[in-house]
């Protein structure tokens, strides 16, 4: 039996990378999330695109003369980011902050908040931070982390793949500007414990 014609809502999946999502899970995936979204037009970010992006917004941090001496990634988004970036300038110092906000496609908490683990910020103190994450799209989140990071150092910058028009951030390193609903690679596809994906 043949799959059913994929909603637009679902173009940006690859029905050949997910072979055993049955009809029946295409039916339930669309009937959850088609009220949801914002809008059907999408960005599509594809492993191979995301190599030559997190290689150019590593070069644009570089060719600025910005040499940070720490990479502070906001996971979850930003784990996969941070460490291609982390990669790219030859940075070995880290430190992940993990924070909540977005509870679902388009909902969020009242306010950004730490959940556990929470690391050691002190070595930030009197480092050249660089913030990464995936996108500003409030710029809520990034506006906590960088307060966060503003206890220990005056010295800080932000990076992202994607900076959406509406972001109260404006981030110092942004691959590219966007308004459209994001399809990442590592977030598009549901878990595979069958629990429907939270994030954008």
């Amino acid at each position: 039996m043949t799959k059913p014609p994929v909603h637009p809502t679902f173009a940006w999946i690859n029905p050949a990378c997910a072979p055993n999502i049955t009809i029946q899970n295409w039916v339930r995936r669309y009937r959850s999330c088609k009220n949801t979204f914002m809008s059907d037009v999408r960005e599509v970010l594809t492993w191979e695109t995301f190599g030559k992006a997190s290689r150019e917004l590593a070069t644009e941090v570089w060719e600025s003369g910005y040499e940070p001496d720490i990479i502070v990634c906001v996971a979850r988004g930003g784990l996969i980011p941070a460490g291609a970036i982390a990669y790219a300038l030859e940075q070995k110092s880290m430190l992940v902050l993990n924070v909540e906000f977005y509870t679902g496609i388009g909902t969020t908490l009242l306010d950004p908040r730490l959940v556990d683990p929470v690391p050691d910020n002190h070595g930030m103190s009197g480092k050249k931070v660089l913030i990464v994450d995936d996108v500003a799209d409030s710029g809520r989140t990034l506006e906590f982390v960088r307060g966060i990071c503003s206890q220990y150092t005056d010295q800080i910058k932000v990076a992202v793949l994607y900076e959406k028009p509406r972001s109260t951030i404006h981030c110092d390193y942004v691959w590219k500007e966007t308004a459209d609903w994001i399809a990442f690679p590592w977030s598009c596809l549901p878990p595979v414990n069958g629990e429907g994906s939270k994030d954008n």
